[in-house]
């Protein structure tokens, strides 16, 4: 008895031609982003920045816009990765409809429109929030650290660069005293050459002379910018206690110095990129802030620095919150890298409940380290009481559950763990399209 299968059509051709759209499932997110794209998202600037008429005409920039979202929504951040799945996967194929952008075509779309693009992440919250995914009941904010376009073994100290400096121009010095004398010796074996004419290994090192000393004085620009405002700051702080009349504690602090720190660190890749401290070891790169709505992990603010601190970031977040939303949310939860008493007094001020660690915490104990140090009656010592009293039912247990999973999600669901670009501008830029997807793929599983 032979065994009866459904027939393999792979040669039949179809009577009438199919639209792009039928080979997506109605309720599949690329559905949805060109859905926005077309109707809901205003690209106006984008849009506008097209001028001239002369030539081949360009991609509709509504399309590319959709398969830039999309290609980040679904963990494709390289354009050569993006125009691949242009000819090999039915959701890009039906954005596309057949014609598919090559890769550089997509990689200078997504330069020139880069703000452009970035800026998108406003208006597909406010459309999250219409939707009923964003409460601002309980925002947690958090930072991660990502690696830069760049390898931290291309980073050099100050005081490595002034040996080096010192190496290469003796080196080269050298070379231009022994060709010098030389050449009064043998210009005639030389011809139409001058025979002064620098071999590829010194105008390589002379490049590289050049590159550390251009690093060399971006160190030193840095270190005077940060001497003048730390004068400035503690000159304030006298004009303000001689007008409240106290009196001055303790010896004088030592005076700010110009020069930079000899282990003080420049790359030579992406010179605005940092080494920071993760958990895993130290990598060259960014420190990305994201503030996480709890109602629906809703990423309601994004900012970026490349300081290792997150304490200086939680104005800003609640600064954009405000802003994108047009409120403060009801209650704020961050780790104890955001605790300061300058943070504490902005959340009272602002009529923020707040639930800010004190200090790391470890398994079994009772208080936090930085609590202990903190004067009895100060904020910070008011606020570790304040969560060491509500213990297990403490709000502030809610962060992990609400902010981490959304790094999780764009971390390891949907592989972002390097920057594309170099630059914190463009980071930034890059960092903002990553929080749009995330929130896109959430409107998506919306019902």
């Amino acid at each position: 008895m032979s065994k009866h299968f459904r027939p393999w059509k792979i040669d039949d051709v179809q009577l009438l031609p199919p639209s792009v759209q039928d080979y997506v499932p109605n309720d599949h997110m690329s559905r949805l982003i060109v859905s926005l794209v077309r109707e809901s998202l205003d690209l106006g600037v984008i849009v506008g920045s097209y001028r001239s008429e002369v030539g081949q005409p360009p991609f509709d920039p509504r399309l590319m816009t959709a398969l830039l979202l999309h290609g980040y929504a679904s963990g494709l951040y390289s354009s050569r990765r993006i125009a691949r799945a242009c000819v090999e996967r039915a959701d890009f194929m039906m954005m596309v409809a057949g014609d598919p952008p090559d890769f550089r075509t997509i990689s200078d779309f997504r330069k020139r429109h880069l703000d452009g693009l970035a800026a998108l992440f406003v208006q597909v919250l406010k459309l999250a929030e219409k939707a009923g995914l964003v409460k601002l009941g309980h925002v947690a904010l958090d930072g991660t650290k990502i690696k830069a376009n760049a390898s931290r073994h291309k980073a050099m100290s100050y005081e490595r660069m002034k040996k080096r400096e010192a190496e290469l121009a003796a080196e080269v010095d050298r070379w231009l005293r022994a060709a010098e004398a030389a050449d009064r010796e043998e210009d005639g074996l030389h011809g139409e050459r001058r025979g002064d004419e620098l071999p590829d290994w010194v105008a390589d090192k002379q490049k590289r002379l050049e590159k550390l000393r251009q690093a060399k004085a971006a160190l030193e620009a840095e270190a005077r910018a940060a001497a003048e405002e730390e004068r400035r700051r503690r000159h304030k702080a006298e004009q303000e206690r001689q007008a409240a009349g106290r009196k001055k504690n303790g010896p004088a602090p030592a005076e700010p110095s110009d020069a930079p720190a000899p282990k003080a660190q420049r790359n030579f890749t992406d010179p605005e990129s940092r080494i920071l401290k993760t958990k895993d070891g130290f990598i060259q790169g960014y420190n990305a802030q994201a503030a996480v709505d709890g109602a629906h992990q809703i990423i309601v603010a994004q900012t970026l620095t490349n300081s290792s601190s997150d304490q200086a970031q939680l104005t800003p977040l609640l600064d954009e919150i405000r802003a994108n939303l047009g409120r403060n949310p009801d209650e704020v939860s961050a780790d104890a890298g955001y605790c300061s008493a300058a943070n504490l007094r902005t959340i009272g001020r602002r009529r923020i409940e707040g639930y800010i660690a004190t200090g790391r915490q470890k398994h079994g104990t009772k208080s936090a380290t930085a609590a202990k140090a903190a004067k009895p009656g100060s904020l910070i010592a008011r606020m570790s009481t304040k969560l060491r009293r509500a213990g297990y039912r403490s709000r502030y247990r809610l962060r992990k559950q609400i902010v981490e999973p959304v790094f999780g999600q764009i971390k390891q669901a949907r592989g972002f763990r390097q920057f594309l670009l170099r630059g914190i501008d463009k980071v930034k830029a890059q960092w903002a399209l990553i929080c749009t997807a995330h929130n896109l793929a959430k409107l998506a599983r919306h019902p």
